[in-house]
């Protein structure tokens, strides 16, 4: 087996995938073999440019899947840092299982870290007793 790179890949069914492979030589049949391959799609709007990503094959828990070279159009190495980052996102997020798997694409839970504190009650007791220190003074 050769190095592993991440590949851009053109089949002859018309999909686009990105993965990370490497190329198997086995007895002048060349395979390929792909680890967590996925589809990305560019779409643009008013807010501004998204990528999505889905699993090439959705309901695979595999991680390796093997082409034969006759089902490849093209392919390229990518050396794309920001592709090769939403792509190591995905798959790290992929493998995260505190991460919601149902959750509508888009959604994000409120965090203190995002600027969550408190619910609306208690914010609206701790205004209310500021207002009324400042009134007793």
């Amino acid at each position: 087996m050769g190095d592993e790179f991440y590949c851009i890949l053109k089949l002859v069914s018309g999909e686009e995938i990105l993965s990370l492979i490497m190329i198997d030589d086995n007895d002048g049949d060349t395979l390929i073999v792909l680890q967590n391959p996925v589809t990305m799609r560019s779409f643009r709007n008013h807010q501004g440019t998204f990528i999505k990503v889905k699993p090439w094959i959705e309901l695979s828990n595999d991680d390796f899947f093997i082409i034969r070279l006759d089902k490849i159009i093209t392919m390229t190495e990518t050396t794309d840092k920001k592709i090769i980052k939403v792509y190591d996102d995905y798959i790290s997020n992929l493998n995260d299982e505190s991460i919601d798997m149902y959750t509508p694409a888009g959604k994000v839970k409120l965090s203190e870290s995002m600027g969550y504190i408190s619910s609306v009650e208690e914010a609206r007791k701790k205004l209310e007793d500021i207002f009324k220190d400042i009134k007793e003074s």
